[in-house]
């Protein structure tokens, strides 16, 4: 009869086990999508432009690409290990002519922490716009990608529709303006995304990118 009892309390304290795994596993995949849910869609800093003119109206969109590389099945699941997202800013005065296309690799690493590795590509001026595409970037694979050596930005869960992170160390190189590296920080909400990134030279002395603090990126559409 003991025997019995053992083995039913041993069978009860597994599945528990389990369900706890996979309740867990769930969350931290509700986590990753509320993350990529909370970074898509088109920003602007026109209203800190309009409030400090050390500021400039800068756009910002993002938008996830290559959802086939995810299966049904795994979305339905929340199981998605990885998002794809393409990154465009350019100046309110030319938005034709975007500065910066990145493409972000948003992975988790375990619950409450993420990885958004930074990529490169070629000609990115010819995908100037793609954003408004239903399919961005559809002619680039992830092996046409360049992976931005030391770039990575580590991200952190702090709360409710509430992210940060920023990159660590030196390691993400930079030549613009005499710079040798570069660095970056993130804060994520619901409504806005604060971001400042900056370069510094071999003494360690600014030399692009805004002094006083992040752009604040306000959210105009989903």
């Amino acid at each position: 009869m003991k025997s019995k009892v053992l083995i039913a309390t041993f069978a009860i304290l597994i599945l528990s086990i389990l369900s706890a795994q996979s309740v867990c596993a769930q969350q931290k995949s509700i986590d990753i999508k509320s993350l990529v849910n909370l970074m898509e869609g088109s920003f602007s800093s026109e209203e800190q432009s309009m409030n400090d003119p050390d500021y400039f109206d800068i756009r910002l969109e993002m938008k996830r690409i290559w959802k086939n590389l995810t299966t049904e099945e795994e979305e339905n699941k929340n199981a998605v290990d990885e998002y794809w997202i393409y990154v465009e800013q350019a100046s309110a005065e030319a938005l034709v002519k975007p500065y910066r296309q990145r493409v972000y690799r948003i992975t988790r690493t375990y619950e409450g922490r993420f990885e958004s590795a930074v990529f490169t590509f070629n000609n990115p001026l010819r995908f100037a716009g793609d954003w408004k595409l239903d399919e961005p970037l559809a002619a680039l694979t992830p092996d046409s990608l360049t992976l931005k050596e030391g770039c990575t930005v580590t991200i952190t869960m702090m709360g409710k529709d509430h992210y940060e992170g920023g990159t660590s160390g030196k390691g993400c190189k930079s030549e613009l303006s005499g710079a040798k590296y570069a660095t970056s920080e993130v804060e994520i909400f619901a409504d806005r995304i604060i971001s400042w990134d900056r370069g510094f030279d071999e003494n360690d002395v600014q030399v692009w990118g805004a002094e006083k603090g992040g752009y604040v990126f306000k959210r105009i559409k989903n």
